[in-house]
């Protein structure tokens, strides 16, 4: 099995198993307490990426590589590259936070999951407004898959004609997709791991604001604090195992689609630990929230010489 097929598949169970998690913290915790405190999982990725990857010093970029560290001066592209992914990072965290919203007004996570993985259409939309990219044949059916799956999720049977979820849950598409755009332009200027490291910077700002914000409840129980650790380290391990995949010969075109799959996973850990029932109306529109997510990933190869080296580091 290759290496990049099998950390891709890691991927794809670490974000499903935080779909999964995300339910129960959203229905316990405010959606702002469950993305500050789950920030804890996060930082020992961060702190693995800053010890083994590159570290910033002197205004240079210190590369790590098989045969040692190898320098790189500070660049203005490389600098703009860095900002954009953090900004794509603090936009990414306003996305999960209603995300949590949307599970926590009812959605459920077998639904509110493959739902929001539509962000890509909206990334899409901004490449060909701003970066003049054109559509394939494949993307234009993923559109039209996706309005089908917003079609047969719109309507509850006990909730009239817009269910209440769905409205908060267009917020995360909108913010994801925009913070996918910021690193598809971060990935032109910046390595992978380096796009990774300031995407999950990102997170840091917004976890010391939000307690500002908004109330908070710090008096936890043990296994509480546990499963928000649990939340974020899914979270950041399945942007740290992506880019593993791409650096071990995993092709964007493939490992893109395959890893926003995840709520293939997310689905059945769903119904089997949290009891969910899916409706035959909810399960048509969840396989065509996942089939417009792999069309929508099915980009036209570049042409010779053209920078690839677009990653989707997300969620």
């Amino acid at each position: 099995m290759p290496r990049w097929f099998l950390y891709s598949l890691v991927t794809m169970l670490l974000w499903g198993g935080w779909g999964v998690v995300s339910k129960p913290l959203s229905t316990t915790l405010s959606p702002w307490q469950v993305q500050s405190l789950s920030t804890i999982g996060v930082l020992p990725v961060l702190i693995v990426l800053a010890a083994r990857r590159f570290r910033i010093s002197d205004f240079g970029l210190r590369i790590w590589r098989r045969d040692g560290f190898e320098t790189r001066p500070y660049s203005s592209n490389l600098g703009r590259g860095f900002w954009q992914a953090f900004a794509a990072g603090v936009i990414s965290s306003a996305g999960n936070v209603a995300c949590y919203q949307a599970l926590a007004t009812g959605g459920k996570a077998a639904a509110v999951m493959p739902l929001t993985s539509l962000y890509p259409l909206v990334t899409i939309v901004l490449a060909m407004a701003l970066l003049r990219e054109r559509l394939n044949t494949v993307q234009w059916g993923g559109i039209g898959a996706s309005f089908g799956a917003l079609y047969f999720f719109s309507v509850g049977k006990d909730s009239g004609w817009i269910s209440p979820w769905l409205i908060v849950a267009l917020v995360p598409i909108a913010l994801w997709g925009i913070s996918g755009f910021l690193q598809k332009l971060a990935t032109r200027r910046a390595s992978n791991e380096l796009v990774t490291f300031a995407f999950l910077l990102g997170f840091i700002p917004v976890a010391i604001v939000l307690p500002a914000l908004r109330p908070f409840v710090w008096d936890l129980s043990g296994v509480t604090w546990l499963w928000l650790f649990l939340l974020g380290l899914f979270y950041a391990l399945g942007n740290f195992t992506l880019i593993i995949a791409y650096g071990a010969g995993g092709r964007a075109s493939v490992v893109t689609p395959m890893t926003s799959l995840y709520s293939l996973v997310t689905i059945p850990l769903a119904m089997l630990l949290l009891h969910e029932h899916v409706s035959g109306r909810e399960g048509i529109g969840i396989v065509l929230a996942l089939l417009a997510v792999v069309a929508l990933s099915r980009e036209t190869p570049a042409e010779p010489g053209e920078a690839l080296a677009d990653t989707d580091t997300r969620h």
